[in-house]
């Protein structure tokens, strides 16, 4: 078994920062590793709690599959579904960490019960498709009031998240070297989950929009020009949008520009990149395509999409003959109704 600081056993607070400072290597976000922690660290409180001693003497040696049951019991109660599955994630990757260590023998997680998810149904915009017409065209025209407007940062932003899919993350990691290629044929090069890169068409408007954005920020800041390793889209500062930033920037949009309403719960820049796959996928794109444009590392996530148009459906329904003898007796009705 690993050894702690002091030479005795290793604790479960002292084996979990060492699993996530090796988690660096995959490099996800800060937000995916600050998630990490809090669940390792919610958990184990309970499980001490269990075991009758503070949370930073729980060893991980100590840890059964009944003891990690009965705290993510505890843990499950007051929430959902798929936090439990996230923090069942977590602690899943944990304890295998653990293992691969020499700090326990087996993962006790496979005594654990992890809760069934519905699959998630795309959360487009309310409507019939016109909302981000309408969300373009209203903050276009300057109906976002601010202290210190900035239209054309405003507009980037929703234009990007529109025309690209992109998740908040790759928005806030964009630098100006990220988009490249010669005129009409520019292309947004995008780091995704697990550092997985893609490459992005856009096309000339939003080059249009993107130039006209860097100039009003050149005059703004009094800047004579923009390295390439500078962020791509900031706040009123010119230092790089934040998260918290871009939801309140995308919220103050939604609500100028009157489509708040048609935001489902749950999704708020999000929503934009369900937007963006939900129109695509009613205008044709097959499932393959979306899941390369979306960065998805599976393709039946791209499938939701397109089954969410029904599009495919209504194409096999319609093939029923039942429907070339009801139209038969609807064109002989209309004829009597004619005569």
């Amino acid at each position: 078994m690993g050894a702690g600081e002091a030479g005795g056993p290793m604790s479960v607070r002292e084996a979990a920062e060492e699993f996530l400072f090796a988690l660096r290597v995959k490099k996800l976000s800060a937000h995916t590793i600050a998630g990490y922690a809090r669940d390792l660290r919610a958990v184990a409180e309970l499980a001490a709690a269990q075991a009758g001693c503070a949370p930073g003497e729980l060893e991980v040696g100590g840890l059964s599959g009944r003891l990690v049951r009965t705290a993510f019991a505890e843990f499950a109660g007051p929430r959902s579904a798929a936090s439990v599955n996230r923090a069942w994630s977590a602690w899943n990757q944990f304890l295998t960490f653990c293992v691969a260590e020499g700090l326990v023998e087996g993962n006790p997680m496979a005594a654990v019960p992890r809760p069934r998810q519905p699959a998630k149904a795309p959360k487009p915009l309310l409507g019939d498709g016109d909302a981000s017409g309408m969300l373009l065209e209203r903050i276009a025209a300057g109906a976002r009031k601010a202290r210190d407007p900035w239209v054309e940062r405003d507009l980037v932003v929703l234009a990007l998240a529109l025309v690209t899919g992109m998740r908040s993350a790759e928005l806030l990691g964009l630098t100006l070297g990220s988009v490249g290629g010669s005129a009409g044929d520019r292309r947004v090069q995008v780091v995704g989950k697990g550092g997985r890169t893609r490459s992005l068409p856009i096309e000339a408007p939003v080059e249009l929009l993107i130039e006209r954005y860097l100039e009003s920020r050149m005059r703004r800041f009094g800047l004579a020009a923009l390295p390439r390793s500078a962020p791509l889209l900031v706040d009123n500062r010119n230092e790089a949008l934040r998260r918290g930033g871009l939801q309140y920037l995308v919220r103050q949009c939604y609500r100028y520009a009157g489509v708040h309403d048609r935001v489902q719960r749950g999704t708020l820049v999000h929503a934009l990149r369900h937007e963006f796959a939900t129109r695509l996928a009613e205008r044709g794109a097959s499932a393959h395509e979306l899941m390369e444009l979306l960065g998805h590392a599976s393709i039946v996530t791209g499938q939701a999409y397109v089954a969410s148009t029904a599009r495919e459906v209504r194409r096999a329904a319609r093939g029923n003959p039942a429907y070339g003898v009801l139209e038969r007796l609807a064109d002989a009705d209309g004829e009597r109704r004619g005569s």
